[in-house]
């Protein structure tokens, strides 16, 4: 059963609302997958759904399961390590709120977690932000470090009380290949 936040006793559900760079952010009360997946992220604990049926783990959160379509989910701790898998760099922000932080990258970074299965072209991606071990957006400069094979490890954002956004910095642990990057 997912985290309902509830108010009090016998009070109704309430969304769960925060801000990222000045930018409103709210899950509604019957999205209970998000919910549940802010949540964790919240509490500094990365978590993904897990089909009983065919034991593969997922992203984004969802009532059915992806890869079968089983509707036996759970929720299961997962590392946040991987490898990008792609990226955007946006260098003109459209979003005012975001245009003090460009230019920056979005990560598509493919957890290792669950490489390769159900097939050898499958395994769970998750997006998020470049930004720096304190989950500020990156500089310039690291942004031009990374790209396709950077090694990565989840961070977290605060955005408001029950949400933290997920989000991707160098993985100073590991042994970091020459990134791919895009042609300019």
């Amino acid at each position: 059963m997912p985290d309902a936040t509830p108010v009090g006793a016998g009070e109704p559900l309430r969304p769960i609302e925060g801000e990222h760079l000045g930018m409103p952010l709210a899950i509604n009360v019957l999205d209970a997958p998000n919910r549940e997946f802010f949540g964790h992220c919240a509490r500094r604990d990365f978590h993904l759904q897990r089909c009983i049926d065919c034991d593969l783990v997922e992203y984004p959160p969802r009532a059915a399961c992806m890869w079968c379509g089983g509707s036996s989910i759970e929720w299961v701790p997962v590392e946040g390590r991987g490898a990008v898998y792609s990226y955007t760099e946006v260098v003109h922000a459209i979003q005012p709120a975001l245009r003090q932080v460009a230019p920056y990258l979005i990560l598509m970074v493919e957890l290792d977690t669950q490489r390769g299965r159900p097939g050898p072209d499958d395994g769970v991606r998750v997006t998020g932000n470049l930004v720096t071990a304190d989950a500020e957006y990156a500089s310039p400069e690291l942004v031009a470090q990374v790209g396709i094979g950077s090694r990565m490890r989840m961070v977290y954002r605060d955005a408001g009380e029950g949400i933290a956004l997920p989000m991707w910095t160098l993985d100073e642990t590991a042994d970091q290949p020459v990134p791919w990057r895009y042609p300019e």
